[in-house]
This record gives structure tokens, sequence and C-alpha cells, in this order.
């Protein structure tokens, strides 16, 4: 549909009338300037007094009328298109130490690669949602920080390296960079309960300056909810020996988990991983709410063009030619 931005614009439609109707007709002034080109401005315009033909009247008044639609700024207004506005703040954070080579999951894809195919499904689905990705090993960094751009942080995820942060495991440092941004967060306006931490890692706290457990205790106070993921196959015993990952401290991430209102869930394959990342879509579902906006194109250039392009011959040809 056509839509009209400023229709109070009108008003102006009737400002040459009223001007010609109650100023005085301009007087001849003597030149204070010699200029070359006077004489031949001179003769493309009327002289003083006499009336202006009609065909010229009617082509500056055309030109006017052009003018006044493109200052009413005609849009030509789209269909309506669903929005989702921001809703949760979601930090995934991903262990990428050493041990996340081992290839016990399914395929023979290391671990790694199991999470990167299921957490990048994950996030995709989170639409209306702003997520940040930390990547952590010896130490933790911030990988991307809180966006919707959710195919951007897709990628980043994808292209994380094994080792790139070290190869131990140091989880209460990672949930201290968690709570770092969140303080640094400005969208977040001092309320709690809207931003989640999903930490995923296959082995146990090894490294780092801040003990697993009293992070937790500062992210709970912080409104900071965990959920903590073990990855990597079920330890057994064997003829030949141990597989399997025996070295995750399931009670350190289930305490976690506990402190700060979460849950620990464990996967061992790539299968019971999307049903992790299922039941947290559940728990935690997309807070956006449905915005709508209709897509505008601004059509003012189109009579504002042809304004111009009218206004040439109106001013430049001679008024000989109008007889």
């Amino acid at each position: 549909m056509i839509h009209v931005a400023w229709p109070w614009m009108l008003l102006c439609l009737p400002l040459p009338w009223l001007l010609a109707r109650w100023l005085p007709p301009a007087q001849p002034q003597g030149a204070a300037l010699f200029l070359p080109f006077a004489a031949a401005v001179a003769d493309a315009a009327l002289p003083v007094g006499r009336p202006v033909p009609r065909p010229r009247k009617l082509l500056f008044a055309l030109v006017w009328l052009l003018l006044v639609l493109a200052a009413i700024r005609p849009q030509w207004l789209g269909d309506p298109e669903a929005v989702a506005a921001t809703g949760r703040r979601l930090l995934l954070a991903v262990d990428v130490s050493g041990s996340m080579a081992n290839q016990d999951m399914a395929g023979g894809a290391t671990r790694l690669q199991v999470v990167q195919k299921v957490a990048g499904d994950f996030i995709r689905r989170r639409h209306g949602d702003q997520v940040g990705l930390i990547l952590f090993g010896t130490r933790p960094y911030l990988q991307a920080p809180l966006t919707p751009d959710l195919n951007t942080v897709d990628q980043f995820l994808d292209e994380a390296m094994i080792g790139v942060a070290g190869t131990q495991t140091a989880i209460g440092d990672a949930i201290g960079l968690a709570i770092k941004r969140l303080k640094q967060d400005p969208a977040r306006s001092g309320h709690k309960g809207d931003t989640v931490l999903i930490l995923l890692t296959d082995g146990s706290s090894n490294a780092g300056a801040m003990p697993p457990l009293e992070a937790a205790r500062m992210a709970a106070q912080a409104g900071l909810r965990i959920y903590t993921i073990g990855v990597g196959a079920a330890a057994q015993d064997g003829f030949f020996g141990s597989s399997g990952n025996s070295d995750l401290d399931e009670d350190t991430l289930k305490d976690i988990a506990k402190t700060t209102g979460g849950a620990y869930f464990r996967a061992t394959d790539a299968a019971a991983l999307e049903q992790v990342y299922d039941r947290i879509d559940q728990l935690e579902p997309s807070a956006a709410r449905q915005q709508w906006y209709r897509p505008r194109d601004e059509w003012f250039a189109w009579p504002l063009g042809l304004a111009l392009l009218l206004s040439l011959p109106a001013v430049l040809w001679s008024g000989r030619a109008w007889r």
C-alpha cells in the first residue's frame, strides 16, 4: 500500500499563489556588477511587467506540484514481516583442551568435532537470543561476545582447534570470564535470571586460578545459571584395560549446576548430546517477543527528479519560445 510520511507538507501547495497575490511585483535594479553572461540571462527571461504566458505558468505549477509531492515523502509499504526481539543471553563455554581429541564418541570423530556439529545446530535454533562463545583450556578466551549474529558464533565454534587455549582444563576460570562478561554487558540493565552459561567439558579442573565451586557461588550471586555437560564415552573396564572417559569429574559438574540453579547432563555420544541440547531448549525457551515491521520503499526521488528535469526548460527557454 502507498503511505505518505509527511502529509503536512501539503500546506505548502498554495504558497506560490499566496506570494504572488500579496507581495508586490519585483522592480528592476541597477547593475552592481558586470557579468559577461548577464545579457544571455536577460534574453532568456521575460521583461519585467510583461505577463507570463499560460504554458510557462502551467510548467512552473507542474514543477511546484512535483516538489510538494516529493516533500510529503510517498512510500510503498510491503507486507508485515515477523522479527524476533532479543531474548535470553546464552554463553557457551567449550573445552578445547588436549583430551577433546579423543575419538570415543561416534564414527571416528573427535569429541570436539561432535560438539561442533551438535552445538552448532543448537546455536542456529536460538533465534532472537544473544549467544556468545568462550573457548577454554589452560586459559579461557572470549571467542565471540554476546551477539544476535548466530551464524558468526557458529562459524567461530566450527573454526575452534584443540589446544588453542592450552592442553589443561581451567573450569573455574572459564566461569569467571563468563561472570566478567555478564557484568560488562550494558544491555542487561541489572536484572537477573536471563543469562545462561552452558559449560561443556570432558575432564576435571586441573588449571586456573579460581576453584570451580567458588566460581559457581559467584555466578549464583551474579544471576548466572549454569548448565554443565560432561562429554565422552562411559568408562568401562575391559580385558585390555579401561576405556572411555575416566577423567571426567562429574561430582564437581553436578555441584556447579546445583549451586547456580542449572542442571547437569552426560553426553556419551552424538545422539545423547543432541538430546541434551533439546532438553536445554525446553528448559530455556527463547524469551524473544514477536515484533513486526513493514519494509518501506521511498518514492520521493521520482517526482523530485522529474521536477528537476522540467525546471530546466522552464528557466532557460526564452520568453519568445512560449508565444
